[in-house]
């Protein structure tokens, strides 16, 4: 079902958690999770917990700490999951941790909510980071993913989305799916009505037309190279000019965002000294970066490390 953006499909799917899922109602987060998140649950009535997932010894994904809590969660729980470039982090599980995830879920009768903001923006290919919830699917999950078209198809502005319902194989499958989207058709008939034709009509000419498809999954990977180029020029002249600590999280983070581990003394300095600016928990966009600024970040960077060590 089309949505206002990917924000208006985390809304509507958590409506209609909030009206129909017969399981546990607390929704999990990964701690931390985009900032709406809480909010857009919130609203509807349902309870969040947390569970760890960014490790800031590592910089990495406390993949332990993640298994041990949705092992513990109450049976048929609801997981929120990034399938790719995880926001805020950039940490994404590889695909085995995704199957070693989708077998504790199975086990536990868990409720997977992917939350997918950035396909073609991490690795620059559509497949790749769809790949954990084509797995879980292939598992027989039912499940529901909200999409963005914001990022991949320059649509901020047109606010474009969907929201996807998979439901378990069976021969009552399609009936299941009729009642569905009926349902889910009068709650987004009470709230917005119809959602804007603009942008669903840019989404949809390319996403029907094989030679605008092909162009533009060129122009993804073009995209998403340049962040990844512009990750390890970053780390490279952090390693070379010897800045204090490791960097190679950098590079084993994906996607738009990166947590430096910086911290908040660290950002305050970048930005009142330098102009340089992330937010205070030491998230920077690697989309700003470019070959005119990456000397004068690295260099800035290295100079208010060193300081505060």
């Amino acid at each position: 079902m089309q949505t206002i953006s990917g924000t208006g499909a985390v809304h509507l799917g958590a409506l209609f958690l909030a009206k129909f899922y017969k399981g546990n109602r607390v929704v999990y987060l990964s701690n931390p999770t985009w900032a709406n998140h809480k909010q857009i649950f919130g609203n509807v009535g349902l309870q969040t917990a947390d569970y760890p997932y960014f490790s800031k010894k590592s910089n990495g994904l406390d993949f332990e700490g993640m298994k041990a809590a949705i092992q513990a969660a109450p049976d048929r729980s609801v997981i929120l999951l990034h399938p790719c470039a995880h926001n805020p982090t950039g940490v994404d599980p590889t695909l085995d941790q995704w199957k070693e995830l989708a077998a504790i879920m199975a086990q536990k009768k868990h409720f997977p909510f992917f939350d997918c903001a950035y396909q073609g923006f991490a690795s620059g290919d559509l497949a790749r980071d769809a790949a954990a919830v084509r797995y879980f699917i292939e598992q027989g999950f039912e499940l529901v993913v909200c999409q963005s078209f914001a990022k991949n198809f320059g649509l901020y502005g047109e606010r474009a989305g969907c929201f996807h319902v998979v439901t378990g194989p069976g021969s009552d499958a399609p009936a299941t799916i009729g009642r569905i989207a009926s349902q889910l058709a009068i709650l987004q008939r009470s709230e917005i009505s119809n959602p804007p034709l603009y942008g669903a009509r840019i989404a949809s000419t390319v996403l029907n037309d094989p030679k605008l498809f092909a162009e533009w999954e060129d122009n993804l990977r073009t995209m998403s190279g340049r962040i990844i180029t512009m990750r390890k020029e970053l780390r490279s002249r952090l390693e070379t000019l010897g800045t204090p600590g490791t960097w190679n999280h950098i590079t084993d983070q994906i996607g738009m965002f990166s947590f430096t581990g910086l911290t908040e003394t660290q950002v305050q300095k970048l930005r009142e000294e330098y102009h340089i600016y992330m937010t205070k928990n030491g998230r920077i966009s690697m989309a700003g970066l470019n070959t005119n600024n990456i000397d004068h970040v690295a260099n800035a960077i290295r100079k208010v490390v060193g300081e505060t060590q």
